[in-house]
């Protein structure tokens, strides 16, 4: 029995993996949240793995949000992000657990990087400003897992997911991603009876999108991938690897798409007086799929359930 310990087990990742790891008879999970376990306090986290014998580690701990989110409270984006990362990778050393995969973010490249994005690309210009603290504490997560498999052989992996979206996901009206924004404003729009949506920006910015599911199995197809297999397709070595569609959309596709799964009828406008951000932001995805993984929800479908899963539960969980 191979026991797994997923740190953030109730946000929108850490929840994926844990559906689909309980379908494997062979796992005993181990789960702890915030009231059970002080990821910012190293003794406890260190005190913690010492008593359970853990085999691997997926770190979906994190504090996350969006744009508002991130300018507001750039202090606490980098700091607890930081203490969670170095908490848990060190704590994991200390006790011996040799296999852990941390997830990162897009964001951790530079505002201008060639596009599609190469993992190459780290670290070679300027970051997004508006959640550079964020990326920050990403980036020394990634260096932190590179340094601890150079220095001591763990295997600890990185993997950086493009935008993601779906069940469980936060659909608060200031601090959400675009997607659950999307479908809670169509939704109470619709519901309401307000005949026109006005969406920020032109909508021509590109975006990719990838469904939480599909990060899920990408990370458990990840982490369990033979050393070797992981090595000789990932040279030269690379610190992280992206996972993605290798597809993306235009934001007014989106928008439009969003707007059809709901089922509003109203008028869509938009307001171009809005920053429309970088002009396109998709992954280069061959590493992951040179290494046998490729995503199967496609962005309807995804969408269609995401917003199954908000009408079943916007009355109870993160909204």
């Amino acid at each position: 029995m191979k026991k797994i310990f997923v740190a953030g087990h109730k946000g929108m990742v850490g929840s994926a993996i844990v559906r689909q790891l309980k379908k494997q008879p062979d796992v005993e999970l181990i789960l702890r949240d915030k009231t059970q376990l002080d990821l910012l306090n190293q003794d406890s986290v260190t005190v913690f793995f010492e008593n359970e014998e853990i085999d691997q580690i997926y770190l979906a701990a994190a504090k996350v949000g969006g744009i508002v989110a991130n300018n507001a409270y750039p202090a606490e984006f980098i700091y607890e992000n930081l203490m969670i990362e170095c908490n848990i990778v060190h704590s994991a050393h200390l006790a011996g657990i040799n296999d852990l995969l941390f997830l990162g973010s897009s964001c951790i490249y530079p505002k201008f990087a060639e596009q599609p994005m190469k993992e190459q690309a780290l670290l070679t210009g300027i970051l997004e400003p508006t959640n550079e603290p964020y990326a920050i504490a990403k980036i020394a997560g990634i260096k932190l897992c590179e340094s601890y498999n150079r220095q001591y052989a763990r295997n600890y992996r990185s993997v950086m997911p493009t935008n993601l979206y779906g069940e469980n996901d936060n659909f608060h009206p200031e601090n959400s991603h675009v997607i659950p924004a999307l479908l809670r404003r169509f939704h109470e729009a619709k519901v309401s009876g307000v005949p026109e949506v006005v969406a920020w920006g032109s909508g021509a910015p590109r975006r990719e999108f990838l469904h939480v599911d599909d990060m899920a199995a990408a990370c458990i197809h990840i982490m369990n991938l033979d050393a070797a297999v992981y090595e000789s397709n990932t040279q030269p070595m690379l610190s992280h690897i992206n996972v993605g569609t290798g597809v993306d959309c235009t934001i007014r596709e989106l928008v439009e798409a969003v707007a059809g799964v709901v089922g509003y009828l109203g008028k869509i406008t938009f307001d171009s007086s809005k920053p429309d951000g970088a002009p396109r932001k998709l992954m280069d995805t061959s590493c992951v799929n040179a290494l046998g993984w490729r995503h199967s929800i496609s962005l309807h479908s995804g969408l269609a359930r995401t917003y199954e899963w908000f009408l079943e539960n916007h009355d109870k969980f993160r909204c």
